[in-house]
């Protein structure tokens, strides 16, 4: 898989945030470009053309949506103190919009869908998804095509703009091996954008003014509960349908450790939730929520979920633990500009 490393310094830039960056972290980042400036127009109006019928006809991304797991031997124990960036409410007053979908056409060439976050970053321009919504694991192409975030997506509106992938930053390992303790991605997006009634494109601005974002954190001790938001729309192993993906679904649940022994995934992080996996892939683990503010600290991001008693219903959610080298990945895209399209 085609990747480009880069080195990361220890300064960081974002108000609240732990500079942990050593030479011997550096390595761990790969970013991966997903579309030129020239041509972010045409995947724009791609998604946006005939109403939106792309984004209307766009089903959940089902490719590894479930993993079987035990009990970890000991819970994900930190590597590094405690660190956090605060969240951002949106510039317009409103009440934040930071759930969304993330639409892509994949290995087989129809157009899919995960949930995204908007999630704090210096230019305002950062979306926080799985790794394999953004990297294909499921065909030859390095990345997934035509990659966009729509925040508050609804019946193929973009009411918050519809924003163009540039690149991704995630961790290398899971370039190379598609490691699931690494399931996850930082996509940079560009200024969103709107279609009028001839297809014209215009500029409503950076993501996070219009949308607001959720904080980070990583090496945090294991929370008593944590609340995960996404669209989960695909069935439970009884074929039991209780989601549609149409809107977006909020769980409160326990978390614990976890490993996936067929994965060879030691350290992983678990909630008690009922999402199913298609749809909810890219979900937000959001750690110290306030429902009054709409804000917490991303900790964690679906790459799966589990049926973990048997009973042929999803009832946990499985995330990789935000470490240190996670924190190196989401520093290195926090600080990523991006720009405009129009």
């Amino acid at each position: 898989m085609k990747r480009t490393l880069i080195a990361l310094g220890v300064g960081f830039g974002l108000v609240g945030a732990t500079a942990i960056a050593t030479p011997a972290q550096a390595a761990v980042v790969a970013t991966v470009t997903l579309a030129g400036t020239p041509g972010a127009p045409q995947i724009a109006t791609f998604w946006l053309a005939n109403g939106g019928a792309n984004l209307k006809n766009a089903t959940p991304y089902s490719v590894r949506t479930s993993v079987s797991v035990t009990d970890a031997t000991t819970a994900p124990v930190p590597d590094t103190k405690p660190g956090s960036v605060p969240p951002l409410s949106p510039d317009t007053g409103e009440a934040p919009t930071t759930s969304g979908k993330v639409f892509f056409v994949g290995a087989d060439g129809q157009p899919h869908w995960c949930t995204g976050t908007a999630v704090q970053g210096q230019y305002r321009n950062l979306v926080a998804t799985a790794g394999n919504c953004v990297l294909d694991i499921d065909g030859a192409s390095a990345t997934q095509s035509q990659v966009v975030f729509v925040p508050g997506y609804s019946d193929g509106t973009a009411p918050k703009g519809l924003y163009v992938g540039k690149q991704a930053f995630v961790h290398e390992e899971f370039s190379l091996y598609d490691d699931l303790e690494r399931d996850y991605a930082f996509m940079n997006v560009y200024s969103g954008v709107v279609a009028d009634s001839a297809g014209v494109l215009s500029n409503v601005g950076r993501l996070a003014d219009n949308t607001g974002a959720q904080g980070f954190a990583w090496g945090q001790p294991l929370p008593p509960s944590l609340d995960v938001f996404g669209y989960p729309a695909g069935p439970h192993p009884d074929g039991t349908l209780p989601y549609t993906g149409q809107t977006l679904e909020r769980s409160t649940g326990a978390a614990s450790g976890l490993a996936a022994p067929e994965l060879s995934a030691e350290w992983l992080l678990g909630a008690e939730s009922p999402f199913t996996g298609a749809g909810s892939l890219g979900s937000a683990w959001l750690l110290r929520y306030d429902a009054d503010r709409g804000l917490g600290h991303l900790n964690g991001i679906t790459m799966s979920v589990s049926d973990t008693d048997a009973d042929n219903r999803y009832d946990t959610g499985v995330s990789p633990y935000f470490d240190s080298q996670t924190a190196t990945v989401y520093k290195a895209a926090a600080v990523a500009w991006t720009g405009r399209i129009v």
